[in-house]
C-alpha cells in the first residue's frame, strides 16, 4: 500500500504531523484548529500515527464537562538516527533520537587516509556497538547521516576529488553503509553539517556563517533556514582563498598563498616550531595558549587576522548576522576571535557589521553529529516520508 492508496481520511497525515514536531502536547481539538481539518479526519490521522509509534498520549487536559480530552506528543524516541562526523584524524559516531537529542556518542582516532572501506567499516562497527549498548535493534535506525572532510556531491552522496582523502573520490558511501543500515544514507561536507548543527541548536532564524579552523579551513552557510551548498557542493571552501601577505606559503592543494597555508593548525604549528616551541598538532597549540605562552598567543592572533581578511569579503558578500568559529583551533578562545574581529570590523562595510556577532561555537565538538542527525531527521520526518511510513504500517497491519 502506498500513501496514495490510503483511505481518504489518512491522505496528508504527514502534513498534520508537522504541527507536532515542535515537541508540544496537543489535543485533537487543538490540532483541528491548527490544521483547519475537521475532528474526524484529525482523529483518523492521530490514530494512524499512534499505531506506528510516531505519537504517544501524554495525559489529559482539564475537562470543561464530560471526559477530559487526551493530549498527544511526538514520540521522538520511537526510532534513532546514526550520525557520523569524520575528520582528518578522528571519527565521531552518535545515536540521536528523532527529536535531535544525542543519546550516546563516541569519538575515536581514525585516519581518513586509510581509505573508505577501512574507515566506513569501522564506523559501522561502532554504530552497531552503540545500538547494542542502548538495547536497540538495527531495524530501529531510521537513517544515517555522515559528514566528510572534503567536497561532496550531496545529491548522490559521493566525495569529489577530496585533497586529504586518498581513494575516496566517487566512492559510493551510501551504498556501503546501506548494506548494514536501512533508511536513507545522506552525505555532506563536514563543515556544512557543523553549520547545520549550530543553526538548529543555538542560532535558528539567523543568517549564519560557520568557519571550521582545524587541519584545514572551511565554511558552512545557512541563510533563511537553508543550508547553501552551491551548484556542485563546494560552497564555503575558504581555505584556498589567497591572502595578501602569504605569497610564498605553499599549500597542499598545489597553489601558494592560500589561507589554509598560513592559518590552519599545521601551518601555525610549523611557524611555532621555527620559533623554538615543541608543537605538532592543533591540540598542542591550544595547550600552549592555555599555558599563556606569548609566542603561541601571538601566532594564534595572527592566524585570526589572516582569517579575518577573507571573512571581511564574506561579510560584504553574504551579510551574515553571526559568524561562528569552530574547529580545534577555536579552543584557543578569545585570541583567535580577537584577530578575526580586528580585521573584519575594520575592512567590512559598516552596514554589514552593524549587528554582526563573531562568536565561538555553542555546541563544540558535537556540532558535526548534531548537524548530520538534523539532515536525516528532516528527510525521514518530511510529509512524504511520514505518509509512506504510515502507509507501510497500515499495510503490515492488514496483511
Amino acid at each position: 500500500m502506498t500513501s496514495s492508496s490510503l483511505p481518504t481520511t489518512l491522505v496528508g497525515v504527514g502534513d498534520l504531523f508537522q504541527h507536532l514536531r515542535d515537541g508540544q502536547a496537543w489535543t485533537r481539538a487543538e490540532l483541528s484548529q491548527r490544521s483547519a481539518l475537521g475532528r474526524a479526519p484529525v482523529t483518523a490521522r492521530v490514530d494512524a500515527m499512534l499505531a506506528v509509534g510516531l505519537l504517544r498520549p501524554t495525559g489529559e487536559t482539564v475537562s470543561t464537562g464530560g471526559r477530559p480530552p487526551t493530549r498527544f506528543r511526538f514520540h521522538g524516541e520511537a526510532r534513532v538516527v546514526l550520525a557520523v562526523d569524520l575528520g582528518a584524524s578522528h571519527a565521531s559516531v552518535a545515536l540521536l533520537d528523532l527529536a535531535g537529542e544525542v543519546l550516546v556518542e563516541r569519538t575515536v582516532p581514525c585516519d581518513i587516509a586509510d581509505g573508505p572501506t577501512v574507515v566506513l567499516d569501522r564506523v559501522t562497527s561502532i554504530g552497531l556497538e552503540l545500538l547494542a549498548d542502548r538495547g536497540r535493534p538495527v531495524s530501529d535506525v531510521a537513517g544515517v547521516g555522515i559528514g566528510l572532510p572534503g567536497p561532496v556531491e550531496h545529491a548522490v552522496g559521493r566525495p569529489v576529488s577530496p585533497p586529504i582523502m586518498p581513494g575516496w573520490h566517487d566512492f559510493d558511501v551510501p551504498g556501503h553503509l546501506g548494506r548494514t543500515f536501512s533508511g536513507p544514507v545522506l552525505v555532506d561536507n563536514d563543515v556544512n553539517l557543523m553549520a547545520l548543527g549550530e543553526h538548529v541548536r543555538g542560532h535558528r532564524g539567523e543568517h549564519l556563517l560557520l568557519v571550521k579552523v582545524a587541519t584545514g579551513i572551511g565554511a558552512g552557510i545557512v541563510s533563511d533556514g537553508q543550508l547553501l551548498r552551491g551548484a556542485l557542493g563546494s560552497a564555503g571552501d575558504l581555505g584556498h582563498v589567497r591572502v595578501s601577505d602569504a605569497a610564498d606559503a605553499h599549500c597542499r592543494c598545489g597553489n601558494t598563498g592560500c589561507l589554509e597555508a598560513v592559518a590552519a593548525g599545521p601551518a601555525v604549528a610549523a611557524r611555532l616550531r621555527e620559533q623554538g616551541l615543541s608543537v605538532e598538532t592543533s591540540q598542542d597549540i591550544v595547550d600552549a595558549v592555555n599555558r599563556g605562552d606569548v609566542v603561541a598567543l601571538n601566532a594564534v592572533r595572527d592566524a585570526g587576522r589572516s582569517l579575518g581578511e577573507v571573512l571581511a569579503t564574506c561579510v560584504n558578500l553574504l551579510n551574515p548576522s553571526v559568524i561562528v568559529i569552530g574547529g580545534k583551533l577555536s579552543e584557543a578562545g578569545e585570541y583567535l576571535l580577537a584577530g578575526v574581529r580586528e580585521v573584519v570590523y575594520e575592512r567590512s562595510l559598516p552596514l554589514a557589521t552593524n549587528h554582526l556577532r563573531i562568536v565561538a561555537t555553542t555546541v563544540g565538538s558535537l556540532g558535526g553529529v548534531i548537524g548530520a542527525g538534523a539532515m536525516v531527521i528532516d528527510e525521514v520526518l518530511s510529509p512524504a516520508a511520514v505518509d509512506a511510513f504510515v502507509a507501510q504500517g497500515a499495510s503490515q497491519r492488514t496483511a
